[in-house]
This record gives C-alpha cells, sequence and structure tokens, in this order.
C-alpha cells in the first residue's frame, strides 16, 4: 500500500495555472499566424499532423482523427476542406487497399514551412517559461 499523496499546496495550483496559461498563450498565437495564413487552426494542425507522422510522408484519417482527438468523420470533413484548397489529396494505399493515404501537395508543404518557422520562433521565446509543473498527483487504484 502507497503512503497517500500530500494535499495539493498553494505553490501546485500556481503551477498549474501558469503551465495552462502559457498553453494558452501559444496556442493563440498558433490559431492567429494560421488564420492570417487563410487557414482554420485546425487545417494547419492537418498539414503538421500529416508532416509529422514518424518514419513516412502521409497520414491516414484515423491518424489525424487520434492526433486532433476528433471522431473520424470530423477528420474526413476537415481533410475534405483542406483538398478544396488544394493543399492535401487523398490516395489509395499501395499495400492495404482498404486504406487512405493523405498526402500534402505542394502548396500545403510551403504552407506548412512558413508556419512550422513560425511556430519555432515563438517556441524558443518560451523557452524559459513553458515548464511543465512538478505536482505529487495520488496513484489511481
Amino acid at each position: 500500500m502507497s503512503p497517500p499523496a500530500r494535499k495539493l499546496a498553494k505553490k501546485d495550483f500556481e503551477a498549474l495555472s501558469e503551465f495552462r496559461y502559457q498553453m494558452r498563450r501559444f496556442e493563440r498565437f498558433s490559431e492567429r499566424a494560421a488564420q492570417a495564413e487563410g487557414l482554420t487552426p485546425q487545417q494547419y494542425l492537418v498539414l503538421l499532423h500529416i508532416k509529422g507522422v514518424p518514419g513516412r510522408e502521409w497520414a491516414s484519417v484515423g491518424e489525424i482523427a487520434e492526433r486532433l482527438q476528433l471522431q473520424p468523420h470530423g477528420a474526413v470533413a476537415l481533410v475534405t476542406r483542406c483538398e478544396a484548397l488544394a493543399l492535401v489529396e487523398r490516395r489509395p494505399s499501395a499495400t492495404d487497399r482498404r486504406q487512405v493515404e493523405v498526402h500534402l501537395l505542394p502548396e500545403g508543404r510551403k504552407l506548412l514551412e512558413r508556419l512550422a518557422e513560425l511556430h519555432r520562433a515563438e517556441l524558443q521565446s518560451l523557452k524559459g517559461a513553458f515548464k511543465v509543473p512538478q505536482i505529487d498527483l495520488p496513484e489511481q487504484p
């Protein structure tokens, strides 16, 4: 049996509050940057997550849904809107005919690169402020 976790102290709430504040600041920056390029924040995230899949240059709709924490039909609608903007295209998988691959198109790549550079610079500016709070949380039974 583990010892009971200590009660959260004022400093724990301050750390959580600061963390959430810095997360929201970055999120708001990201929203504005995407909108300045004519995208919704979620459209930017679709592009980012396609490029960010480890080991390959495409993502499945299911992977996009998971990364964005959306229902699959919501991800399908989002990919459809990105397709209408000529940012991505769907291709049938060469290895699994049941799967559809979502690939970036040249315009999507250019847009993503511009936005990712802005995001990298913003993260650098937040480097000292964005700290994950260390809080002792009770263990779940």
